[in-house]
């Protein structure tokens, strides 16, 4: 389990950082254009066809979006920070996901399949079962204090005895002066319990006890296995569905974008429609980043409920990854 759960963090570590990082690079876009329309709104007011007002508009938004650089980058620092504790060295630079790469979906694609599978193999139902066949043998060892108990008893000594004049002739030779002996025995046993006070019907009381416990325990686990795999299968088609909907959001947002400043140029949007039109563009690029990792997360958790989360696992999310260009730069 603990294992799983090193898997689990690191992914979940590497995703946050990808994550910040997509959220930095939107947030920079968005700089930009807002910078665009900035100048825009003050050439326009120079030479008379708009007001001071889209000026003021487009400073405004400016200003926050530099309030909001910051905090990208200082999460962006605060996450990389976590995935190096993790594996103890720096990061350097960490391969992306590229834009419209396919998160896979869950085979078996029926979570009945899944919920069988965790039932059967959840790494703590599994140690559950194994607690509770203990507690079962532990009865059956509490109630033979009632029977007889023969034991194998042995025992083997060696003693020094008395003194003799030394040069005195001995069995084994000329003696030194000492008389040693040596002795052995072996036997068999026999214990018969014919009063103890209660003492065996308490320890069999208490194993008992102890054995309840240890199936409530179990059935805490195989409910809990089947929640998070029910949650986690949810998790990936959910996902899986969201995605498929911030793709299209993001092609209307860019056509409405594109729609409002042209209609800037032409008189019949105002500023604050193309600064409105940005926004939502850069906001919805930036919610289909995290709907990417969190179903490519929700698809590990998935596997780790139903006990089948292995290296192998993170090699196959890994392929899906790319280097960043030589011209790309690591981020602080």
């Amino acid at each position: 389990m603990a294992y799983q759960d090193l898997l689990l963090r690191l992914s979940q570590a590497y995703f946050d950082i990808l994550a910040a990082q997509d959220a930095l690079t939107a947030l920079e876009a968005e700089q930009s254009a807002i910078a665009e329309q900035l100048e825009a709104a003050k050439r326009n007011f120079e030479i008379g066809t708009a007001t001071i007002t889209d000026t003021y508009e487009a400073q405004a938004r400016y200003d926050l979006i530099q309030a909001q650089l910051l905090q990208a980058e200082n999460t962006l620092r605060v996450r990389r920070d976590s995935l190096e504790k993790i594996i103890g060295q720096p990061a350097g630079t960490l391969a992306e996901l590229p834009p419209g790469t396919p998160a896979p979906p869950p085979q078996p694609a029926r979570v009945e399949a899944w919920i069988e599978q965790a039932e059967a193999q959840n790494l703590g139902v599994v140690q559950a079962q194994v607690a509770t066949a203990v507690a079962g043998k532990q009865i059956e060892i509490a109630r033979a204090g009632h029977l007889p108990e023969v034991s194998l008893v042995g025992s083997y000594g060696y003693a020094d005895g008395r003194y003799l004049p030394q040069g005195t002739v001995a069995a084994g030779g000329v003696s030194d002066g000492r008389q040693r002996s040596r002795s052995g025995s072996i036997g068999v046993q026999v214990a018969i319990p014919i009063y103890t006070g209660g003492l065996v019907s308490s320890r069999v009381n208490e194993t008992v006890a102890r054995e309840q416990q240890a199936r409530y325990d179990y059935e805490n686990a195989r409910r809990e296995a089947v929640r998070g795999t029910r949650e986690a299968f949810l998790g990936v088609n959910t996902g899986l569905a969201q995605i498929r909907a911030l793709e299209a959001a993001e092609e209307s947002s860019r056509r409405a974008l594109q729609a409002n400043r042209t209609g800037y140029e032409v008189g019949v949007r105002i500023n604050l429609d193309v600064l409105n039109a940005q926004q939502q563009l850069f906001a919805t690029q930036r919610d289909l980043a995290s709907a990417r990792y969190n179903t490519l997360m929700a698809g590990l958790r998935l596997k780790a409920a139903a006990g089948q989360l292995t290296e192998s696992d993170l090699d196959s999310l890994n392929r899906l990854l790319r280097p960043v260009p030589l011209s790309g730069a690591a981020r602080p």
